[in-house]
């Protein structure tokens, strides 16, 4: 294959991965006819089919599985090559992937990275905010910002931030109107905030826990949503129960317009890690970042 047909393989990768020809279009800054005719004739040239199309979804034949099998790890040693080469530059440059929830991006991510771009012009960040547990090596990403025991084994961790404890939280109006609970079955009872995630298309189950016991809670209510802080409001407007991290909440607490429920029941998580595969650690645009969002414990008060 000649060398300017490259361009066709990487355009099939994206098309496999993203099992979509609009997605991968906009990824790659083409327009879908002609990525559609970029795959057309690769698989003329090749005299085989790579890719089923069908009116909903596009998948890899058996053939295009294994060639993409093949040549994926390929180029992806030679883009982690060339940002290699990329950080002989005196200032470190490149891109990096982030994917975090909203509420890590809110108060972890975008305070700790704003101060140092304007130090760093070169260095692009890319924060996509998901509750999915993207695979960051299929996905493509740099860095996932993860709970501590959500971090895949194979992955460097780097600690954030504190362990993070969780809270059930109401609005005083809303409670007039409905008994607290007493007990997590209590909140089958109740009309709760529900969180959706990516995930199987299901509503995260609140997790409890009291000394040993330990309980999923699968809430119902007239309200979901995909990100903390549209629950969290709608929680302030009375419309029920919400279960979001303590912090965020307690402001809204000590001022009184949340009441916070069922505290002996919230659990605390591991807190926020990043992590990151082996072959980025040691790139100077990863590190500057690394650097930048690691937990740092604060300095002891005399």
């Amino acid at each position: 294959m000649r060398r300017e047909n490259y361009t066709d393989l990487l355009a099939l990768i994206a098309v496999a991965r993203e099992r979509s020809f609009t997605r991968a279009a906009a990824q790659l800054g083409v327009s879908q006819s002609a990525l559609s005719h970029t795959i057309r004739s690769l698989e003329t040239r090749l005299g085989v089919r790579l890719l089923t199309r069908t009116t909903r979804s596009v998948a890899p034949t058996e053939a295009g599985e294994r060639l993409i099998r093949t040549i994926a790890p390929r180029f992806e040693e030679i883009d982690t090559e060339l940002t290699a080469i990329a950080e002989f530059r005196d200032k470190p440059a490149g891109t990096i992937r982030i994917t975090a929830t909203d509420y890590a991006t809110e108060t972890v991510l975008w305070p700790r990275l704003s101060p140092i771009l304007h130090d760093y012009p070169d260095l692009k960040v890319e924060i996509i905010t998901d509750y999915g547990l993207s695979d960051l090596v299929a996905d493509r990403y740099d860095i996932g910002i993860r709970q501590g025991d959500q971090v895949a084994k194979d992955m460097i961790a780097v600690r954030l931030a504190p362990p993070m404890r969780m809270a059930i939280v109401g609005a005083p109006k809303y409670l007039k109107r409905h008994t607290p609970p007493k007990i997590p079955r209590d909140l089958t009872e109740h009309a709760c905030i529900n969180l959706r995630l990516p995930t199987l298309g299901g509503f995260y189950p609140w997790e409890l826990k009291k000394g040993k016991r330990e309980v999923q809670v699968r809430v119902d209510g007239q309200l979901a949503f995909n990100g903390t802080y549209p629950m969290l409001a709608a929680a302030l407007s009375g419309y029920g129960l919400a279960y979001v991290p303590a912090d965020l909440a307690q402001p809204h607490v000590a001022a009184g317009r949340l009441v916070e429920l069922l505290d002996d029941w919230c659990p605390t998580f591991p807190g926020w890690h990043a992590c990151y595969a082996h072959r980025r650690a040691s790139s100077r645009a990863m590190s500057v970042v690394i650097d930048a969002i690691r937990y740092r414990k604060p300095a002891a008060k005399l």
